[in-house]
């Protein structure tokens, strides 16, 4: 079977390329398979200058490229197409490009919604129904996506399939090492990462720090990650800049560490290894698929949340770890319960391990894979 895969890809540096490049290479470990069967796609943001790692590009704003791209793919050898989709990575309104390529393309295409609305909007529904009924199999991360699309769009719950967004695996050096490494021997570390915008909570976090640390002196919160490129071009390192300054206005230098770059997938491991606790304090709750989030539980990491979609659907037996971000007198005491019950803390890690071990990318690759095989099988036989 020929898996082409269309979607941001490495260097591009954006959630669905590092997702993209994961997902293949686990369908990759997971059994000998030649990495010439499985051929990328990769929507190439026009202002983006360097080398393209795939083998065919789309230049993200030319509708031209969409429809080569179609021409291309239906003289090849290609059995199935892997779309990963975002509306922000294709061009056109609500990135609509993408319909082109689907309309002229005569491969069989299995789409991976990265984003699911739970009201859907224009002009997003109406892009997202001409994506869903030009796709032979609907992939989604969250289970509550399945009720969201079969309640707005013609669409059965039999053309969706459930599978989890993937996890790297643990590092093999030990944890007291890494721990050691980063200096955090002693420490009780609480871990948020990814690209430093406004709106991802982290000021409410801040402002109860203080009452934590008077509980728990030896708390420390890693911010790890980046400023958004976005929120960089619009007002520099203003954001992070003011973060820094409440954390200096409130003496809290020792607790509070910022790690401002670009994170690797291994240091991205360690950090989350050597965490005790991953937080995500967004305020928003439509957030149907966090990779974030899905990195700390497949690595096993006890986790508290606000309840938005991805953390209420992962997290479903832990409702006491899922707290609005409009709560912050109860963010504070589950904060200083788990950091002072050692062994309460403990039982987290275990139970959100075996949620875990079904998400490293080669078990996540392998079911993709399997599912890509069933509709190329299932193509074959609608022909004889």
């Amino acid at each position: 079977m020929k898996l082409l895969f269309i979607g941001t890809y490495p260097p591009t540096r954006c959630g669905i390329a590092t997702f993209t490049h994961h997902l293949r290479q686990g369908i990759l470990d997971h059994g000998e398979r030649d990495e010439a069967m499985f051929p990328v796609a990769a929507i190439w943001p026009d202002e983006q200058s360097g080398t393209v790692n795939a083998h065919y590009t789309i230049r993200k704003h030319h509708r031209e490229d969409y429809l080569t791209l179609a021409k291309q793919i239906n003289a090849s050898d290609v059995d199935v197409i892997s779309l990963q989709h975002e509306f922000g990575i294709f061009g056109g309104e609500a990135g609509e490009y993408i319909v082109s390529f689907l309309e002229a393309v005569k491969k069989p295409v299995v789409t991976t919604f990265h984003t699911v609305f739970e009201e859907p909007y224009a002009p997003y529904k109406h892009v997202q129904a001409e994506i869903i009924g030009l796709s032979r199999r609907i992939v989604v991360m969250n289970r509550l996506a399945i009720d969201y699309l079969t309640r707005h769009f013609s669409i059965s719950p039999e053309k969706i399939a459930y599978i989890p967004h993937g996890a790297p695996t643990p590092p093999c050096r030990p944890r007291s090492d890494i721990r050691r490494m980063y200096g955090m021997e002693g420490r009780k570390v609480m871990l948020t990462f990814g690209l430093l915008s406004p709106g991802k909570g982290i000021e409410m976090l801040l402002q109860i720090l203080p009452e934590v640390v008077k509980q728990v002196p030896e708390v420390l919160y890693v911010i790890a990650g980046q400023t958004h490129p976005e929120v960089k071009k619009k007002s520099g390192e203003q954001y992070r800049h003011q973060l820094e300054h409440w954390v200096q206005l409130h003496h809290l230098e020792d607790h509070v560490r910022f790690i401002n770059r670009y994170l690797s997938e291994d240091e991205l491991r360690e950090l989350l290894t050597a965490c005790d606790l991953y937080v995500t304090p967004y305020p928003g709750m439509q957030q149907i698929t966090s990779g974030t989030l899905a990195y700390a539980v497949g690595l096993g990491r006890p986790v508290l949340t606000t309840p938005y979609a991805h953390a209420r659907d992962l997290l479903k037996p832990f409702p006491e770890l899922l707290i609005p971000n409009d709560q912050p007198e109860r963010w504070r005491e589950q904060l200083i319960r788990l950091f002072t019950h050692e062994n309460v803390l403990a039982q987290y890690e275990q139970a959100i391990g075996e949620i875990g071990k079904e998400m490293s990318w080669a078990a996540v690759g392998d079911k993709f894979y399997q599912l890509c095989q069933e509709v190329v099988t299932s193509e074959v036989m609608s022909r004889t």
